[in-house]
């Protein structure tokens, strides 16, 4: 790849100051939507509710998320996708506030179906916010780059501060004051969202509908690979605060101490975030996912194969490490293949199945650790290398 020009001072201003926008209103929102099911399990867990009954509200948040890509062609088809992502940022507010306002006074059904319209816009503030970050980050390959690091570090960011934030404003005050909080950052990021530059909308007719949409990704080479390794590795990492609970006693630590390896793969993935912000991936998207989605699998076999606490917290911190700039390969070959009259659908597909990947993972790891604490790792590591290969020969035969 030749060497690029470097930008003029004056036109590289207005990309900063809109990166700048980008990095504060995507932040607030995902600091919300990784907040928002602990907020509602301390809700419940608090006021001495059951256990089934904290998973079944948290579930109505995160469950609806699947049902985000059939609503996302609107971001492709509005004269302005600003105002689209905006709105669900409101919705998602003044839903989320109801939900927790009235738990004490409504029925559990209300409650759930409440959430269930926070679920519903979980979509448009992740892969929905990131659709708009080609349209910032100006032409050159660099900056897309550069701008995708970003974008990982507010994904890094939102699923460390959101949850810390929950925690200690509830030991504070309440986890329903922590989930107004939650709340209040998702329509500061519904203005700053509106502030955000301006992209052409696609003539309706030229957008497919949802379901063409996901035909359009299986049939394009780039992103069938692109979908098959986010879904695959995001149900492998999945298995890693499950399998911290189960192993823990194995390292000869006590069971409080499990927090300490999850802790240390969310600051593993923010140190990732920051490396692919202050070093952005270089070279083809494509083959980064594969040599960093094998990398992955390294990590899960350095995690499986501790025998220490101080071996596994170093091997958890290096897999958050892998895991976010992975992610990043994901953002660079989802928007350097995505068609534009379909992009924001794409963010959005892509999106849903990962979270319903990591859900599906987790499930299974629930299931089959009391055999092993190591079982599910090794699964995970033999499915991500079968989707590396897998992806590794598609690539090869059918370019």
């Amino acid at each position: 790849m030749s060497a690029e020009a470097p930008e003029p001072a004056a036109a590289s201003d207005p990309v900063r100051f809109a990166l700048t926008r980008y990095v504060v209103a995507a932040t607030l929102a995902r600091c919300a939507d990784g907040g928002a099911v602990v907020a509602v399990v301390l809700l419940v867990t608090t006021n001495g509710g059951p256990g089934w009954l904290a998973g079944l509200l948290g579930a109505s948040i995160t469950a609806p998320h699947l049902i985000g890509p059939l609503l996302a062609r609107r971001l492709d088809t509005a004269r302005d996708g600003r105002t689209v992502i905006a709105l669900a940022c409101a919705v998602s507010a003044v839903a989320f506030s109801a939900a927790v306002l009235t738990r004490p006074v409504v029925p559990v059904p209300v409650t759930a179906a409440l959430l269930v319209v926070v679920g519903l816009t979980g979509p448009f503030l992740t892969g929905g916010i990131s659709s708009r970050l080609p349209a910032i980050a100006g032409p050159t390959v660099s900056g897309q780059r550069r701008a995708q690091g970003w974008d990982v570090a507010t994904y890094g960011l939102g699923g460390t501060i959101g949850p810390s934030v929950v925690a200690v404003v509830a030991g504070w005050s309440s986890p329903t004051v922590a989930a107004l909080c939650l709340a209040a950052a998702t329509l500061v990021a519904a203005v700053v969202v509106r502030l955000l530059p301006w992209a052409p909308a696609v003539p309706a007719a030229e957008v497919p509908r949802p379901l063409a949409t996901l035909r359009l990704m299986v049939a394009s080479g780039p992103l069938r690979r692109t979908l098959l390794l986010t879904t695959t590795v995001a149900l492998a990492v999945a298995v890693l605060p499950i399998v911290a609970v189960a192993s823990i006693a194995g390292l000869g630590a006590p069971p409080a101490v499990a927090g300490a390896l999850t802790a240390a793969y969310g600051l593993g993935t923010l140190a990732g975030s920051v490396g692919v912000m202050l070093r952005p991936l270089r070279g083809d998207a494509e083959r980064a996912m594969v040599l960093l989605a094998l990398a992955v699998v390294a990590t899960l076999v350095g995690v499986a194969s501790a025998r220490t606490l101080p071996l596994a917290v170093a091997a958890y911190a290096v897999a958050g490490i892998a895991n976010a700039c992975f992610f990043a390969a994901t953002l660079a070959s989802r928007s350097e293949n995505a068609p534009s009259e379909a992009r924001g659908q794409v963010f959005v597909w892509v999106g849903a199945l990962k979270i319903t990947a990591g859900s599906a993972g987790t499930a299974a790891a629930g299931a089959v650790v009391a055999a092993s604490a190591q079982l599910p790792l090794v699964v995970g590591a033999v499915v991500v290398t079968g989707a590396t290969v897998a992806a590794a020969l598609d690539r090869r035969l059918r370019p």
